[in-house]
């Protein structure tokens, strides 16, 4: 059995930013950072190095009534060699009213004979908003990444707001042309709760509701890395 990472932050009557709970978890610890003009900055701090066969990272991310957090990821995580076995990723988010979280991830990489489920699950509501940038990449360099699948699902006033189901468990399907043909990092940036202004992407989806996405394939990291800040910039400026 493993210990969730919990993060709760809440605005008092004054304005203030106050955090409510900071509990470390198996493998992450959060570690409050500077303080920044209008919102709480949390540090997620890796205390392990990777998944391995049997490992579940669960986080539990609360943002209360009119209040805005930032989590930081000051390094990406990996995906070992499982050896036959699997592990998962999970993320349960809560956002109340008037509430905003700004999750600006790193890298998830998932090695040669890795084999990961990945549920984000996140529930914003009236006048809440989230931006959550996400990048998986399959492999190692030099290896051909192993199994992930990848689910979400967001609700917006207990509305279905955006649902996705990203199958990658079988390569040789992955691999296809018209799916992910050579490109092995799969990198987004989703706005979710309000449409985002800024100049326009050729890659951006809106979505049905109060939200839009931009997503990027490409062989290697950087070059994704690179367009995605520039997307996440563009959107946080409003």
């Amino acid at each position: 059995m493993t210990d969730p990472t919990v993060v709760a932050v809440e605005r008092d009557g004054s304005g203030r930013h106050l955090t409510h709970e900071l509990r470390p978890g198996t493998f992450l610890a959060p570690r409050p950072l500077l303080p920044c003009p209008g919102r709480t900055r949390i540090a997620l701090v890796g205390t392990r190095a990777g998944l391995l066969a049997g490992d579940e990272l669960t986080l539990r991310i609360s943002v209360g009534p009119g209040a805005c957090l930032e989590l930081v990821e000051p390094a990406g995580l990996v995906a070992y060699d499982h050896r036959g076995g699997r592990s998962r990723w999970q993320a349960r988010v809560d956002i109340a009213e008037g509430g905003e979280l700004l999750w600006n991830g790193l890298p998830f990489v998932v090695a040669g004979g890795a084999d990961v489920e990945r549920v984000m699950d996140a529930g914003l509501a009236a006048g809440a908003r989230m931006m959550w940038r996400d990048t998986l990449v399959l492999g190692r360099s030099g290896e051909r990444g192993g199994l992930v699948r990848a689910t979400t699902r967001v609700t917006y006033e207990d509305r279905e707001l955006l649902v996705e189901d990203l199958d990658l468990t079988d390569p040789d399907l992955r691999e296809l042309p018209g799916l992910l043909g050579p490109n092995r990092v799969i990198g987004s940036v989703t706005a979710l709760g309000a449409r985002p202004a800024g100049p326009p992407h050729p890659y951006r989806m809106d979505l049905a509701g109060p939200g839009a996405q931009v997503r990027l394939l490409d062989t290697v990291a950087p070059a994704v890395e690179a367009e995605l800040a520039s997307v996440w910039e563009s959107w946080l400026t409003r």
